[in-house]
This record gives C-alpha cells, sequence and structure tokens, in this order.
C-alpha cells in the first residue's frame, strides 16, 4: 500500500469532507464566480464605453448650445441691420443718398458732374430692393481719395460697385466714373 492510499485509508473520515468541500468549491468557483466575474468585467466596460458616450453627448450639447447662441446673435444682428441701418422703403433709400452724395462731393472739394438713379426690380417674394446709383465726379487725384474715404465710412449704407479713374487731357481734372448701391425695406408684396 502506498503513503496516500494508507492516508486515504486511515482518514476517510476527515479526507471525504475535504474532498467534497474541495469539489464543491471548484463547482462554485465554476458556476457562480467565474461568471460573476466576467459579467462584472462586462459592466466595467459597458460603464466605460457609457462614459465615453456621455462625453461625447456633451460635447454635442456644448456645440449645439454655441450653435443656438451664434445664431440668435446672427438673427439680433440682421434685425438690427434691417431695422437701423437700411432704409425703410424706396422714397428713404433715394433721401439718403439724393442729399448725401453731393453734399459729401463739396465737402471734398470734388466737382459733381452727374447722376443717375435706377431701381433694380427683384421678385415678388424678394425682401430687399436695390437701388443703383451712377455719379461722374471731377477733382484731383487726393480730393477723390478723400471722397472715397468719406464714403466708405460714412454711417449711410451705400456700396461701393465700381469706379472708373480717367484723364481726358494732360493736366486737366481727373473723371472719376461710381457706380454705387444701397438696398431698402421692401414691404410684403415686394414693393
Amino acid at each position: 500500500m502506498t503513503l496516500l492510499k494508507r492516508i486515504l485509508a486511515e482518514k476517510r473520515a476527515v479526507a471525504v469532507p475535504l474532498g467534497l468541500a474541495a469539489l464543491l468549491n471548484v463547482a462554485a468557483y465554476a458556476l457562480v464566480v467565474y461568471p460573476l466575474g466576467l459579467k462584472s468585467a462586462g459592466a466595467a466596460d459597458r460603464a466605460m464605453a457609457a462614459a465615453r458616450a456621455l462625453e461625447a453627448a456633451e460635447r454635442d450639447q456644448a456645440v449645439a448650445r454655441d450653435l443656438v447662441t451664434a445664431k440668435s446673435r446672427a438673427e439680433q444682428a440682421l434685425t438690427t441691420f434691417y431695422l437701423k441701418v437700411l432704409p425703410a422703403d424706396l422714397p428713404a433709400a433715394r433721401r439718403m443718398t439724393y442729399a448725401h452724395l453731393p453734399a459729401l462731393a463739396r465737402r471734398t472739394r470734388v466737382k459733381y458732374e452727374e447722376r443717375r438713379f435706377e431701381v433694380e426690380q427683384g421678385s415678388k417674394t424678394a425682401r430687399l430692393g436695390h437701388l443703383r446709383i451712377r455719379m461722374v465726379l471731377q477733382c484731383e487725384y487726393e480730393s477723390f481719395r478723400q471722397f472715397i474715404y468719406e464714403l466708405e465710412t460714412t454711417p449711410e449704407f451705400i456700396i461701393i460697385d465700381d469706379l472708373t479713374l480717367s484723364e481726358s487731357e494732360a493736366n486737366k481734372p481727373l473723371n472719376l466714373s461710381l457706380e454705387l448701391s444701397t438696398y431698402y425695406r421692401l414691404g410684403a408684396n415686394g414693393t
């Protein structure tokens, strides 16, 4: 008889419960502890994935909040532009340019030759009308520069679309042809 068999035979009362306890321990590990460990690891992975998804959602929410704020500011600026900067209608646009442009020419020592107005017709759904102005002026170069500077910095909404500077003869005043535009609000029916 080998030593192990002899010990098991003599100490059977202790060895059998110990063997059963070891088998129960292995069975408990295989049936309870190991699956719970896998479930716990899966829960940790899901928790990390949920944390990453939460961070991404918070970033998206911050971007959306910034977008809403920027849109609100843009709408407010556009409303201010429409109500305070643009002329209210065609007569207001004409009044704004009719007296202002010749006065500006006089102030900058530019000789006012001629001016023509043209109203560009838009569609019935347009919100803005377009008034085009063509001016011909005469003077020295420095006075033209001053005129253009004053026109660009004036609070009236006048856009320089095109300008042509020419000299008909040497030592004669320069000719300046300006194509200007302004826009004005249209009523609900496009007029």
